[in-house]
C-alpha cells in the first residue's frame, strides 16, 4: 500500500511552535517512526507552507498512492483550492488535525476541505497521523 502524507504551514516548526498546543515532539522524527512501524506501507512525506505547491503534490500523488493522510493546517480553514484538487483524483484523503479544532477559535471550526475527504481525525496529536493510517488500512482492506 501506498500513502502519501501531505503537511502543510507551520508543520514542519512541530515541536517548536506553541508545544502547549501541537505537544514537543518533532514531526519529522513522529514521521520516521511511523515508516518504521509501517514497514509493509509505501510512504512519501511532504511539507510545504505555499498553497499552490500543497495543490502540486495532491495532483501528483493522488493519481499513484492509495490514500493521502493531509493536515493541511491553517489552508484547511478556507482553501477551495486544496478541496478540489482532493476531489480531483482518485486517491481517498483523511484529513487530520493534531489539536482539537473544535474547542480553539471560532474560525478553526469550519473546514473547507472535509467534504472532500473520507473523514477527519482531530485532537490526538501526532498520533492522528497513525489512527490516518489506519483508517485508510481499513478502507483498502475492505
Amino acid at each position: 500500500m501506498k500513502i502519501s502524507i501531505i503537511n502543510g504551514p507551520n508543520l514542519n516548526l512541530t515541536g517548536k511552535r506553541e508545544p502547549d498546543i501541537y505537544g514537543t515532539k518533532s514531526l519529522d522524527n513522529y514521521l520516521q517512526l511511523l515508516a518504521t512501524a509501517y514497514p509493509d506501507v509505501e510512504f512519501t512525506f511532504f511539507q510545504s507552507n505555499i498553497e499552490g505547491s500543497i495543490v502540486d503534490e495532491i495532483q501528483r500523488a493522488g493519481f499513484d498512492a492509495d490514500g493521502i493522510v493531509i493536515n493541511a493546517g491553517a489552508y484547511s480553514h478556507y482553501s477551495l483550492a486544496i478541496a478540489d484538487a482532493l476531489r480531483a483524483v482518485p486517491a481517498p484523503a483523511v484529513e487530520v488535525h493534531l489539536s482539537n479544532v473544535y474547542c480553539r477559535e471560532p474560525e478553526r471550526h469550519h473546514s473547507a476541505i472535509a467534504p472532500a475527504c473520507k473523514g477527519v481525525i482531530a485532537g490526538f496529536g501526532l498520533d492522528s497521523y497513525r489512527l490516518a493510517i489506519e483508517a485508510l488500512d481499513s478502507m483498502h482492506n475492505a
